[in-house]
This record gives C-alpha cells, sequence and structure tokens, in this order.
C-alpha cells in the first residue's frame, strides 16, 4: 500500500543513507562492477556527442567567463577546465542533449546522468581513484533510482532532469567524499529542497532549457554535500515535504530501504541506440519491422502513418517541432523520420530535417492511438505501426519492448561500439582505459603501479586530442582558464551516433 507517513518516509530515507555510507567495492557483486564501468563509458560517450552543438558552444563560453580556478575538464574535445561547480554544469547540460544516454527501465528515471557530471568534476579535483568514482557511481545511481519508485506521480506533470537529479548528483558525491551516515541523509535531505521544477511538456514543446537541467542539478548536488557539511541542511522531512506536499506524488517509503544491498537498479538500466526519448524507441522498432532490413521509403509515397503506442508515448505529440528537442520528443517525427531514413541516429533529427518540406507534410499524415490491450512490464512500452502507401500497400510493424532494456539487452559489444564511434577522434584512450576497468583490472581502478588511474591534472598532451583518459587518468589537460570564453573544438560529429 503507498505510504505517505511522514516518520515512515524519514526512517527508511536514515536507511539508504547508513547503507549508501557503508557499502564498499568488494560489497558490490562483480557484474554491478562491470555494468558500472560499462555505465560510466556510454554515458562519458554521450556526454562527448553534443560537443559541436552551436547552442551548447554559446552557453560554455558563458560558463567560461565567470569560471572560477581550473580544476575539472569540459568534456568538449578540447583541452579547457574550470571549476568544478562549472564543469559539472557544463557537461550536465550535453549529457542529455543528444538522447544518447542511458536510464532506469522502472521508473521515470536516467540515474547515471544524474550523478556523472557532478562525480566525474568531483572525482577529477580531489583526485580520486577509478574505483571509488564507480562505487560512487552505483550509490548515486542507487540512491536515484529508489527516490523515483519511491515518489510516483500520477502523470508526466515533473521531467525528471530537473525533478529528481539532484538527489543523484549529492549522493555520489557524499559517497566519494567518504560523508558519515548522518551527514550523507542530511546531504540528500538538502538536495531534496534543491530539486528544479521542469514541465515535463518542456521536451515536448523543444524548450533547450531542459537540457540545462541535469547542469544545475549536477551543480546543486555538489552544494548539497557541501552546505550539509557546515550546518545548512534540510531537515528528516524534507523529501516528503517537496515530493508528496508540494509536487503532488504517492510515496512508497518501502522502495528507498528494502533490499538494500541485495536488488540492484543497475541491473534494471537501458542503454539506448536511437537518438530520441525512449519512450519512442518502440515506434522507432515497429517502422523499421514494418519496412524490412534496411529498407526506408520515401516522404512522398507514403499516404498516412498510424502510431498505436503506450500511454507515454501518447504525450509525445507534436506534429509541428520547433527545435531538434521537440522533434525527439516528437512521435510524429520519430515515425516519420524513421521511415524515411532508415534509422533514427543523428541524421533524423538534424535541424535540416526541421523545416524540410516533405517530411513536414509527413509529420501531419501521423495519427496517434492507443496501444491495445495495454501490456505488462517489460512490454509496458509497445508500438504498432501502420504505414499506407500511396500505390495501395499496407505495411505494418510491432514491437513490444524496444531493444536497450534488461529483457532486451544491447551486448557489451554493442555498447561498446557506439562509445568508440563517438570518442575514437576525440578521447581515443578513454576507451582503453574504461575497457580495462570493465574487466576489473586493479591496477586501473586504484592507481597500484605504473597504470595509475587517480583522477588529478595532468599536462596537455598534442593540440588535437587531448583525451581526459590518457596514460588511465580521467582527465589530462592543464589549468587553462583564465576566464576567456571556451574556444570552439574543431572536431566535427562523427557519423550517426551522435
Amino acid at each position: 500500500m503507498p505510504d505517505n507517513d511522514r516518520p515512515t518516509v524519514a526512517l527508511a530515507l536514515a536507511d539508504l543513507a547508513a547503507w549508501a555510507a557503508a557499502v564498499s567495492w568488494p560489497d558490490l557483486p562483480e557484474d554491478i562492477q562491470k555494468r558500472a564501468a560499462l555505465v560510466l563509458l556510454d554515458d562519458f560517450a554521450a556526454m562527448v556527442a553534443a560537443r559541436d552543438e552551436p547552442e551548447l558552444i554559446a552557453l560554455r563560453d558563458g560558463v567560461a567567463r565567470s569560471a572560477g580556478p581550473a580544476e575539472a575538464t569540459v568534456f568538449d574535445g578540447g583541452h579547457h577546465r574550470l571549476d568544478r561547480y562549472s564543469a559539472a554544469l557544463s557537461n550536465g547540460t550535453a549529457a542529455d542533449w543528444c538522447e544518447l544516454d542511458g536510464g532506469y527501465r522502472p521508473a521515470v528515471c536516467h540515474a547515471a546522468l544524474y550523478c556523472l557530471p557532478a562525480l566525474m568534476a568531483e572525482a577529477e579535483a580531489t583526485g580520486a581513484s577509478l574505483r571509488d568514482l564507480l562505487l560512487a557511481l552505483v550509490v548515486g545511481y542507487e540512491t536515484v533510482a529508489r527516490f523515483a519508485r519511491a515518489f510516483v506521480l500520477p502523470r508526466l506533470v515533473l521531467h525528471p532532469h530537473g525533478g529528481i537529479a539532484t538527489i543523484g548528483a549529492a549522493a555520489a558525491v557524499a559517497k566519494l567524499r567518504g560523508q558519515s551516515a548522518a551527514l550523507m541523509r542530511d546531504t540528500i535531505a538538502t538536495a531534496a529542497t534543491l530539486v528544479l521544477p521542469g514541465p515535463f511538456g518542456h521536451a515536448v514543446a523543444g524548450a533547450l532549457v531542459r537540457n540545462t537541467w541535469p547542469g544545475l542539478c549536477a551543480q546543486n548536488g555538489l552544494r548539497a554535500a557541501d552546505w550539509a557539511a557546515i550546518g545548512i541542511a534540510g531537515t528528516p522531512d524534507s523529501a516528503n515535504d517537496v515530493f508528496v506536499a508540494i509536487f503532488g506524488a504517492t510515496a512508497h517509503a518501502a522502495a528507498l530501504s528494502s533490499g538494500l544491498g541485495q536488488d540492484w537498479a543497475m541491473r534494471d538500466g537501458y542503454h539506448k541506440m536511437h537518438a530520441c526519448c525512449q519512450y519512442g524507441h518502440s515506434t522507432v522498432e515497429a517502422v523499421l519491422a514494418a519496412l524490412g532490413d534496411g529498407g526506408k521509403i520515401g516522404a512522398g509515397e507514403i499516404a498516412a502513418i498510424r502510431v498505436e503506442t503506450h500511454e507515454k508515448g501518447q504525450v509525445l505529440d507534436n506534429e509541428a517541432p520547433a527545435t531538434t528537442l521537440a522533434a525527439k520528443f516528437s512521435i510524429q517525427h520519430i515515425a516519420a523520420a524513421t521511415a524515411v531514413f532508415g534509422h533514427a541516429g543523428a541524421a533524423a533529427f538534424h535541424a535540416d530535417t526541421l523545416g524540410d518540406p516533405d517530411l513536414a507534410k509527413l509529420r501531419q499524415r501521423v495519427t496517434i492511438a492507443p496501444f491495445q490491450p495495454r501490456m505488462d512490464p517489460p512490454n509496458d512500452r509497445p508500438a504498432r505501426v501502420t504505414l499506407s502507401l500511396r500505390d495501395g500497400r499496407m505495411l505494418a510493424g510491432e514491437c513490444l519492448s524496444a531493444q536497450g532494456g534488461p529483457d532486451r539487452p544491447f551486448t557489451e559489444g554493442q555498447i561498446k561500439a557506439k562509445a568508440e564511434m563517438i570518442l575514437r577522434g576525440v578521447y581515443p584512450d578513454a576507451l582503453g582505459l574504461l575497457a580495462a576497468a570493465g574487466r576489473l583490472d586493479p591496477r586501473f581502478l586504484t592507481g597500484a603501479g605504473a597504470g595509475s588511474s587517480k583522477i588529478s591534472a595532468e599536462s596537455a598532451v598534442g593540440a588535437q586530442h587531448l583525451p581526459p583518459f590518457r596514460n588511465s587518468k580521467l582527465q589530462t589537460t592543464e589549468n587553462t582558464n583564465t576566464g576567456s570564453p571556451l574556444s570552439r573544438p574543431s572536431i566535427g560529429h562523427v557519423g550517426n551516433e551522435k
């Protein structure tokens, strides 16, 4: 039964904080240790993929002008470092831009995205080991995923990139700093008051401010850990007061603490190959099923497209997306572009597609309807697509559960290949380090011997390739911030992986 009792929620949060403070690397099952390294690789690649987006470059220039002493890398393909708070803002804004970051399948939550921008900046600034970073990632991931399950909203109103991201950042940073159980509890409580009430509809409308929410929450998570440590903190009831009393969620206190150390949220994560909202992935795969292997079709040849999809997919209703973000959250564009391009990679959502007259007309010929019957997990996000062609043919396809989740996982090789496509021309040394981390090689995890993995400052090496993992370290570049804007990176996009 739902549990809105404030003391019960507070006690469950205290239990979660006590576990988070106490858990150690040897406590993690081997598959979770390996998965943490794979999640880091995948979400890091998603972060780097956005490096040439013009709005992001302008934002980074502005952040650099007011940044403090350099201590953490901006992963823009260049050699720029800012203070950890500014780097977290910059990288957090980049990390969700291309819609290639992974997520947590049982709830509305991109858990790793909410942890890594703050965590990577903190780890680099403090010289933490890669093993400690991965442990903190697991703790932050577990904490924010449990928040997503514990505080359930009746419909898609609050976007999690603002609504819960601060929780993941704060918990991950608190773990990296070695906070006690009591201080961890205070940090998480403080973070609950520093979330952003970002409307989910902003993503569908294409408001690019939505892309900044993970970056702002990364900063807030760092500050929550800072401030709780000096007595500027929330209360044991902060989470309940914010999520239940203000946002209107129903609390399930047991979700915060039941099965700690036995049930691992990372096992229920998903990875993405299609560059759009995961709620539209079943539509992509249904269109591809209708087209057949390697197929695509001209926009003018299609008389109509009918998409029957799940409840969350039906929210993605925008036949005239004004920005690339809106296109990624438009079932009309997702279906039409997948049919025309034969894939849902970066090219299918490029800015040029927004004004393409044939594609615009095709979007208007897409109708959205409920998928019947309603399905239970893992088939709770299905789609059925019918393409009516002008020559009288009907092409139909169905996808009950898009690939990438725990029921239909991508192979490790597929995820690594995606990351290699993005990183190989920018940060090639990252691939070797994280592959070694995935093998749980202690030389790379702890910094023992020649293969040091300490996340600390290192001089720049070369003008074109300044990988953050050079020589098995998680950053490479000089302290170059002088308060001037970042120069535009010269490295372009890599194919359709972005």
